[in-house]
């Protein structure tokens, strides 16, 4: 197969609250300018294909999927029987030509991939932040994906008409993909269908239905809900439909963590919170709650030149954050890079850390919000001392913090109780596994600790509230 040089619309879907820093990952790393869907957790931005690899390393992205064709106002037939009409129409009509040929240039990157790692398959995840149809028996291994993938099973006579007066050769290009796929059998495939909106007349099942029908009777693919090489995607977010063919197999987000504890953090929401950080050069990053250490791996691994200091009370969950590392490290050094991360794990007690006061750059976690880890009730006694020990090692007027909880109203209460060393800067909402959540920025300030009635604490309570949340966790 043939690389070719054109340009593709790629859609990806990344955590709910973090598109713009996946658009200013996007600009600085491919240097192509993201838009953000109005549908929350999806961005677009085009690229040529030779850039197509590098899309698969940037971290803010869970699932990626090549654009098909957009409408920002499509008109929906007012009955069943009236927009299942319109679905045929539609099918017959896409500029599918472009979508598929970089569908196949994104599977032979994903075999060779494949071929160097060798890595064992996992099971595919949720793709993304939005109500989508995904299935854990989808092969994750790009050998078995790799089925034919040089055919594109079409109608005799079939035409693929564009709405756009530079795609006139669409037909042509189709019989060159015809040209090749004799003799071979057809790919099998699936339509998932995401839907918001409470003004259409159909259910996400019967748009998947009846335009997988009309995709079926185009191309003559054989369909399959779980063993299919070819998923077609079809967002619809009120008037905004788009239309797309995905790129990945499961989430990019799997892709450090291997020993998982009861509330691990996603690699992409991780990275999200690392950037509002904005590490610097020699910085001293810390994550006092690190559990299987999602946020210290992920920003060891991307700000090589800052220094990630992470601990936990709790020894299992200390455990897993050294073998995550571990894995980490084999994995670097059989790919032939140099080993090494400049990441330290400890076993501590957060509102006792074993740190010199003013040492702290940045200080970066996952709060227990009380749901799955510990109780709201603990949480008025532990968010109060986590942020007073927080502020004790912070370095006073330069020092941040970037804190995630879904307990909101308790860290609120506890942050204008130590409204004197702590001031927020701003909050990104973020949805955490069904869950609404905020991502709070702090600035410490520049009063010196130990000089306010903020600074007396009770350590022995603290220390007991924190124990007690751990030890409610399923281990």
């Amino acid at each position: 197969m043939h690389e070719f040089d054109q340009t593709a619309t790629i859609g990806a879907t990344v955590p709910t609250g973090f598109e713009l820093t996946a658009a200013e990952e996007v600009q600085e790393k491919l240097d192509a300018t993201a838009r953000v869907s109005k549908n929350r957790g999806r961005i677009y931005f085009d690229i040529t294909t030779d850039k197509l690899a590098k899309v698969h390393h940037l971290k803010s992205l869970d699932n990626l999927f090549v654009v098909v064709k957009e409408y920002d106002n499509y008109q929906f037939k007012a009955t069943k029987e009236e927009v299942q009409l319109d679905w045929q129409e539609l099918a017959a009509s896409l500029p599918w030509t472009n979508a598929l040929e970089v569908w196949k240039l994104n599977n032979s990157i994903r075999k060779k991939k494949g071929r160097r790692k060798r890595a064992n398959p996992t099971k595919s995840d949720q793709c993304g932040n939005v109500s989508t149809k995904c299935t854990d028996a989808v092969p994750s291994d790009p050998e078995e994906l790799w089925v034919d993938l040089e055919a594109l099973e079409v109608k005799d006579n079939q035409r693929d008409v564009s709405l756009q007066p530079e795609n006139d050769s669409e037909e042509e290009k189709l019989s060159e993909i015809q040209d090749q796929e004799s003799g071979v059998m057809p790919l099998k495939f699936r339509v998932t269908c995401n839907r918001a909106g409470d003004k259409h007349c159909f259910t996400s099942n019967d748009a998947a239905r009846d335009f997988g029908g009309a995709v079926q009777e185009f191309f003559q693919w054989k369909a399959d809900m779980t063993k299919f090489d070819v998923e077609v995607l079809l967002n619809i977010h009120n008037n905004e439909v788009v239309i797309g063919i995905a790129l990945t197999v499961e989430s990019l987000h799997r892709r450090n963590i291997t020993h998982f504890g009861p509330t691990t953090l996603r690699s992409t929401l991780a990275y999200g919170m690392l950037r509002l950080c904005k590490p610097q050069v020699s910085d001293v990053i810390v994550d006092p709650m690190c559990g299987t250490g999602a946020i210290p791996l992920e920003g060891a691994m991307e700000w090589q030149n800052s220094f990630f200091l992470a601990g936990d009370n709790n020894g299992t969950a200390v455990s897993r954050s050294v073998n995550n590392i571990k894995h980490i490290l084999k994995r670097t050094h059989d790919g032939g890079r140099s080993p090494g991360l400049p990441l330290d794990i400890v076993q501590w007690d957060l509102c006792n850390l074993p740190m010199r006061s003013s040492s702290v750059d940045i200080i970066i976690t996952d709060m227990p919000f009380g749901k799955r880890m510990g109780s709201r009730k603990k949480n008025w006694e532990l968010y109060p001392s986590c942020l007073r020990e927080m502020a004790r090692v912070c370095k006073p007027g330069t020092g941040k913090a970037v804190l995630l909880t879904q307990d909101k109203k308790c860290f609120s209460k506890a942050l204008l109780q130590m409204g004197a060393l702590w001031r927020k800067s701003h909050t990104v909402w973020v949805n955490v596994g069904g869950l609404h959540a905020g991502v709070f920025v702090l600035k410490r300030t520049a009063v010196a600790f130990g000089t306010t009635s903020e600074d007396v604490t009770e350590p022995h309570t603290a220390a007991e509230s924190q124990k007690d949340n751990m030890e409610d966790a399923s281990l």
